[in-house]
């Protein structure tokens, strides 16, 4: 590949620098925008919010962040099969910056067409941005990994920016204004996206494997209609022909997708022609994915309890400075960029010394060290069921909990997928494993919509719960460990 040698941006190619800024900054407007979700969605009409319910409002952000996830298959599709990488980037910056116009425009109508416009767009952009990172490099290129270190990067960086951003117009200038200010964001990542394309090599503009000419009519005729049906149940719900109640559509879509998880696994599992070695690694596979799906759905109750917690019940002065609400969630990428090199650092210095825990049992772990943040939140919500507003350091050791059980389990659960899916359907099982994520947002939307603030005496419960059935998993896959090791194992010297 030409563009190994290329080392013109902190020893990387320069096409390193184009997608790390453009995609820092497409995670503002997504960050800062979602930080604010929940918050605007229960806000009082006299704080020119929607004043929904907490159910209704926390099942909206669950489907929104669920489909984001599930949005992205189709969007890798089409950029190996019809776009290509570089303009599926570029049209999903377009239709992202487009949603967050739509929401900064105060019209009833505004918010759910701009929500659909944006979990589309990030559809679109997300999985092939990512992917172009990789074919920067070759495949012996040894920079490779640091490439997307450097790029991880990007997207807290982005993050951060969002939340300060967002949330400090959010509290000073007005919900709109926060909007605003996530589309100026996409804006500036679109313009210098643009400017510096030509740092990215040539074969990334093409589809990897293109359609046929009747395949290609075939594509952008099922677009039409996809973008027809969108059209038409949004008209139909906006003027009231049809009446949707976004808690019951959370739980059958939670539904579904965990019906699509299983029978694709099953698929693969059963038609997919595998060897034994092959099928003993998938069943530790299934055990990764399953701590997936339930460590997000309690991580992401970040951006729904969480926030309102921050919001309701925490005192959030600090002398005549009141730190907005959505700050808070920045403490996530804050602890990622200071403990990731010790994480680093701590599985390579296991490794050295023998000490290798199955990929279940890593998971287990992550899993676990999140539901003690959920125990934290337990104490603290008892404090504010008895009428005080608890000091900010029970959310700060909350979100810190949370993001070392994240970097316990989630680069961990990627490296599983690679290692432990049959070479042939690594691709499709990176989208199966994706599923995951979908059904734990929606999960967590639906759980979040028991955080009743006329019920206080009901919260302390709902943490309570989420730690303990979490902490149960875990405990189940620790049980596992010692057959999921084996199923690893057998798996790959069978298999060398």
């Amino acid at each position: 590949m030409s563009s190994a040698p290329d080392s013109g941006w902190f020893g990387h190619p320069k096409g390193l620098s184009t997608l790390f800024f453009t995609e820092m900054w497409e995670r503002m407007s997504y960050y800062g925008m979602r930080a604010m979700l929940v918050l605007f969605m229960t806000a009082s009409l006299q704080q020119e919010g929607l004043a929904f319910t907490v159910a209704s409002a926390a099942a909206i952000y669950g489907l929104y962040t669920g489909a984001v996830y599930f949005l992205g298959l189709p969007g890798g599709w089409l950029a190996d099969r019809l776009f290509g990488g570089q303009k599926a980037v570029w049209y999903g910056g377009i239709i992202i910056m487009c949603g967050h116009i739509i929401l900064a425009i105060p019209h009833d109508y505004s918010f759910f067409i701009g929500l659909i416009f944006v979990a589309t767009g990030t559809g679109l952009l997300k999985p092939n941005i990512s992917a172009m990172v990789g074919q920067l490099y070759s495949d012996a290129d040894e920079r490779r990994d640091g490439g997307y270190a450097i790029y991880y990067m990007g997207i807290n960086l982005g993050s951060l920016i969002g939340y300060y951003v967002c949330g400090y117009f959010m509290e000073n200038l007005g919900w709109h204004w926060a909007f605003g200010a996530a589309a100026v964001g996409m804006a500036i990542g679109l313009v210098q996206y643009k400017r510096s394309l030509k740092n990215l090599p040539e074969h990334s503009a093409l589809p990897a494997n293109p359609l046929g000419p009747k395949g290609t009519a075939r594509a952008w005729g099922s677009i039409a209609i996809f973008i027809i049906i969108a059209a038409a149940i949004t008209t139909a719900a906006m003027t009231g022909a049809i009446i949707i109640n976004p808690t019951v559509v959370a739980g059958y879509t939670a539904i579904a997708f965990t019906i699509i998880f299983f029978v694709y696994f099953g698929l693969i599992y059963f038609k997919g022609k595998l060897t034994d070695a092959e099928k003993q690694r998938m069943w530790a596979l299934f055990l990764v994915c399953i701590a997936s799906a339930c460590f997000w759905s309690g991580f992401e109750q970040a951006g729904s309890s969480l926030n309102l917690f921050a919001r309701d019940y925490t005192d959030r002065l600090i002398g005549t400075f009141e730190i907005p609400t959505t700050w808070f969630q920045s403490l996530n990428s804050l602890f990622i960029i200071a403990l990731s090199p010790f994480f680093a650092a701590l599985w390579i210095n296991m490794s050295k010394r023998l000490v290798s825990p199955s990929y279940s049992a890593k998971c287990a772990v992550g899993l676990i060290i999140m539901a003690t943040g959920f125990l934290v939140m337990f104490m603290a919500a008892h404090y504010a069921a008895e009428g005080l507003k608890v000091a900010p350091y029970w959310l700060v050791t909350t979100y810190f909990l949370h993001t070392v059980g994240e970097l316990c389990l989630s680069p961990v659960a990627l490296s599983a997928v690679s290692k432990l899916s049959p070479r042939r359907y690594t691709g499709q099982m990176m989208g199966v494993f994706v599923l995951t994520y979908s059904i734990g947002n929606i999960i967590a939307g639906l759980l979040a919509g028991n955080f009743d603030p006329n019920n206080v005496d009901e919260i302390p419960n709902l943490y309570l719960q989420i730690a303990l059935f979490s902490i149960g998993v875990g405990v189940i896959l620790v049980l596992m460990t010692f057959k999921s090791k084996v199923w690893e194992r057998q798996g790959l010297s069978e298999e060398a």
